[in-house]
């Protein structure tokens, strides 16, 4: 079985703060970036690992890790989406249409190996593919506008409408796993009708094709505010203190 990895990596992170994009924040001795590429890296059977950058971003020159014989280096795209589909285009002179492409976020260095291995084994044989994900633990609210509330100057995030049933109802994560052809077929649709997905699945379905999901371990945190590194700082600790976590 042929697969690629791809990793978008153009993010300003935005909300995370900070004079450099959050995947290149320290973490645990080295970087966010470092930390997650380390672990993609040790998927033997994959035949490259691209990481989609900012044409403007420089900063990973000065990574040793981005010197890895499997490692490539692409342009990325405003969105997410785009990051992930010139990526593809990057290997389209090499991969086949039923070969598989792993898509990773940057921000999540904490996921483990062996979830990865039980995603690619579960989907080794899926027409289509799928994800990590976990079940939602949390109670859910859906919320309309606020009231008014000119007693106070302290702004709310709005009301009520209802709960919402978390039955059902799964986190997704990554990386997330599809046919070359689909998913390159998939990106470029929503292109074409100027769609941008949040993730590889949500483009997948609206081919109306059926995605699978694997269930992951709750410590694959994605990195999006700067409290979070302390939070990715304890999961890794943990993670080394347990012999065969990763």
């Amino acid at each position: 079985m042929r697969c690629w990895l791809i990793v978008p990596a153009a993010g300003s992170g935005s909300r995370f703060g900070g004079e450099r994009p959050k995947q290149y924040a320290s973490l645990a001795g080295s970087t966010v970036i470092e930390q997650t590429l380390a672990r993609l890296l040790e998927i033997e059977e994959a035949q490259a690992l691209v990481v989609a950058v900012n044409p403007n971003d420089h900063d990973w020159h000065s990574l040793n890790i981005l010197r890895h014989p499997k490692i490539r280096i692409s342009h990325g795209g405003v969105a997410r989406a785009d990051s992930v589909y010139l990526g593809l285009q990057s290997i389209a002179d090499e991969a086949n249409e039923m070969d598989w492409v792993l898509v990773h976020d940057v921000a999540r260095p904490c996921v483990r190996v062996a979830d990865i291995r039980l995603l690619i084994e579960a989907l080794s044989a899926h027409p289509v593919g799928g994800l990590l994900a976990t079940p939602v633990s949390a109670t859910l609210k859906r919320v309309g506008d606020s009231q008014d509330l000119s007693a106070t100057t302290i702004k709310t995030a709005g009301t009520v409408l209802e709960t919402v049933s978390r039955e059902r109802l799964w986190a997704a994560a990554t990386p997330q796993m599809f046919r070359f052809g689909l998913l390159v077929k998939a990106l470029k649709a929503c292109r074409d009708v100027g769609v941008s997905p949040t993730d590889e699945a949500a483009a997948i379905e609206r081919l109306s094709l059926q995605t699978e999901i694997v269930e992951g371990h709750s410590d694959n945190l994605k990195i999006t505010h700067g409290a979070d590194l302390a939070l990715a700082e304890a999961v890794l600790a943990y993670q080394q203190q347990q012999q065969g976590e990763r």
